[in-house]
């Protein structure tokens, strides 16, 4: 889906290019990944650092460690399964706004983790006024602004970088499905025609060409935030 494929080409950019000036050593951790997308596009290393994950689903991980060949590990945002300081990377996708993380912990554990300098990559949706049935359907229970992820962040030993909203040109259709959507509907999450695949990825592709070149979109519909371990 065009979205995923956005997400993580945005992600693993901003990851590799924070990592690669940052001089923390250890793995780098796709926490809450899921069947794999993300660590398969992280590949076996990023800037020199080794990939694995970190799963909560059983299920889920079996597929992650086969599709993307990287180790994943059974476990819980909440309490990590790895020693103080093993990390020097740690990728966030929409995870502190489900429904069993609790930010707090998942942050305070994240801190713990990581080492001086590390980096960690956050995205999370925006706009607590935008919950619909998608986010029931997710089991998201919380979206946030970047001021509100600014302040969750270093209330728990981190620095932004930078933060940016994105999917800021395809808002105004986003907009109106959610506030027009019927309570019970579907996912957002499905297959597209290709034609409208193409046309929403290109969108993406601007966005992401103006956030690496170091420009900060003032809204969207979600938010990707890159920190350093304080």
């Amino acid at each position: 889906m065009w979205w995923y494929r956005g997400l993580r080409t945005l992600a693993a950019g901003l990851l590799s290019r924070a990592l690669s000036a940052s001089g923390a050593r250890g793995a780098v951790l796709d926490a809450g990944c899921g069947t794999g997308g993300m660590l398969r596009r992280l590949g076996p290393a990023v800037a020199g650092r080794p990939t694995l994950g970190l799963e909560y689903d059983g299920v889920a991980a079996s597929f992650a460690a086969g599709k993307a060949a990287r180790p994943v590990v059974g476990g819980s945002v909440n309490q990590l399964p790895f020693g103080d300081g093993a990390l020097a990377g740690y990728l966030s996708l929409d995870v502190l706004c489900h429904g069993g993380v609790e930010p707090a912990l998942a942050l305070k554990e994240a801190h713990r983790c990581l080492n001086a300098g590390a980096i960690a990559v956050f995205n999370l949706p925006a706009y607590e006024w935008l919950l619909s049935a998608h986010d029931r359907r997710v089991h998201n229970v919380r979206r946030f602004t970047r001021r509100q992820a600014g302040a969750l962040l270093a209330g728990h030993g981190f620095r932004v970088l930078r933060s940016s909203y994105w999917n800021t040109l395809l808002f105004p259709l986003m907009l109106l499905h959610r506030l027009f959507g019927r309570d019970d509907a579907e996912s957002d999450v499905h297959d597209y025609p290709a034609w409208l695949d193409a046309l929403f990825s290109a969108a993406l592709a601007i966005e992401r060409a103006a956030i690496r070149a170091g420009l900060a979109l003032p809204f969207g519909g979600s938010l990707i935030v890159v920190a350093v371990r304080t």
